[in-house]
């Protein structure tokens, strides 16, 4: 439920459960699992036709609170600045849907909740999951909610996987897409940052093999994890200009403490990243996006091919994680797929994070495109 006060809503996270034994829901994998409980929660109104849907897909660290507040918290959702009345993704408009994906740790079943065959989280017990068993349970959330067709399915980084992956799997459900700042499959690059942030988790002593569930957290590698990551969703520009090479205070007596404003900023982060994130939760969605590969040794235009989907793709200048060529590898495809495709490359210093900061040129592009998508 959204409750519109003054300047800003209060949102409620809901809840749907499916699949619960014997009807257990199977994974890429072969390994089923059951039942599953989705965290979501949506914005604006479902008209009577049930046409202007919008599914919102979160990236690695997100969750299904996208925009509004809730109660006693000072912080809105990740997208609030592009979700709400009047904003590029106008709730006037659209009934808006963001859920916690599958893996996660904010509500949607994942390795820290309770295995039921055992009484006690799976931690390693729970089953290897991709991208394509995130958009399945999403689409399982959308069928709930008595939706047969979302007008457009929108995410960046990898929640544009998703996007993409919605598109593939359920091509007849899906009139437009917007994947931002994403690629069709991880380069060895992005991998390679990934399996050090797993590996530095891995050897904190607290990780346990996963069993640490009732102990101390593995906080130390977690964090270190973060700060790995967050380099890479900033750009050269953004961190010369957020903190160039200044020095945070005077010398401190431990010569390795943190000296420089950037060595304190990546401390921060880590630091709160490990109060909201499960462990085992980074290790399964950092591998599911890894594996990530929707050609999946076809060529990207085949798997398209057929799709009556609408593109807008977004991709940022100075994104180094995803860079441009990831973005037009994709508009290409639709193009030879027959697609109708739009490729808009913004001028951003901000890097891969840009699509969360961005709103002006972005959200006039989304604007206006999903103006087109409902009007057609």
């Amino acid at each position: 439920m959204v409750k519109q006060l003054k300047e800003y809503w209060l949102v409620e996270t809901k809840y749907f459960t499916f699949a619960s034994p014997p009807d257990e829901f199977e994974t890429e994998s072969g390994e089923k699992l059951g039942p599953i409980t989705v965290a979501y929660e949506t914005y604006g109104t479902l008209n009577k036709t049930r046409s202007n849907a919008i599914l919102v897909l979160h990236a690695l660290t997100g969750d299904a609170h996208a925009a509004g507040y809730h109660k006693g918290e000072k912080k809105p959702g990740w997208w609030d600045n592009m979700i709400g009345p009047g904003k590029p993704i106008d709730t006037n408009k659209y009934f808006v849907i963001c859920s916690n994906v599958l893996g996660g740790c904010k509500g949607t079943t994942g390795p820290s909740s309770v295995n039921p065959k055992t009484g006690r989280p799976y931690g390693l017990d729970f089953p290897l999951i991709t991208i394509k068993d995130m958009v399945d349970v999403q689409a399982r959330l959308i069928e709930h909610l008595g939706i047969d067709t979302l007008l457009a399915v929108i995410g960046g980084s990898s929640g544009g996987m998703q996007v993409l992956q919605w598109v593939v799997s359920y091509p007849n459900r899906v009139r437009s897409a917007i994947p931002i700042a994403t690629t069709a499959t991880h380069s060895p690059k992005q991998i390679a940052f990934n399996e050090v942030g797993r590996q530095a988790v891995m050897a904190d002593p607290n990780w346990k093999n996963g069993n640490y569930y009732g102990g101390p957290l593995p906080a130390k590698g977690l964090g270190v994890a973060r700060m790995v990551g967050h380099i890479t969703y900033m750009s050269e520009s953004s961190m010369n200009e957020k903190f160039g090479r200044r020095i945070n205070g005077d010398l401190k007596p431990f010569k390795f403490s943190p000296v420089f404003e950037v060595e304190g900023y990546l401390h921060y982060r880590g630091d709160n990243f490990i109060k909201r994130f499960d462990p085992n939760s980074y290790l399964y969605l950092t591998k599911a996006i890894d594996c990530f590969n929707l050609g999946n040794g076809k060529e990207l235009s085949e798997c398209l091919r057929g799709a009556k989907t609408r593109f807008l793709i977004i991709s940022f200048k100075s994104d180094w994680l995803y860079p441009p060529h990831h973005s037009q590898e994709i508009a290409r495809a639709c193009k030879k797929a027959g697609i109708d495709c739009i490729y808009c490359e913004l001028n951003s210093n901000y890097g891969h994070d840009a699509f969360l900061i961005e709103v002006d040129e972005q959200g006039h592009l989304i604007r206006h495109f999903l103006d087109r998508a409902a009007q057609q």
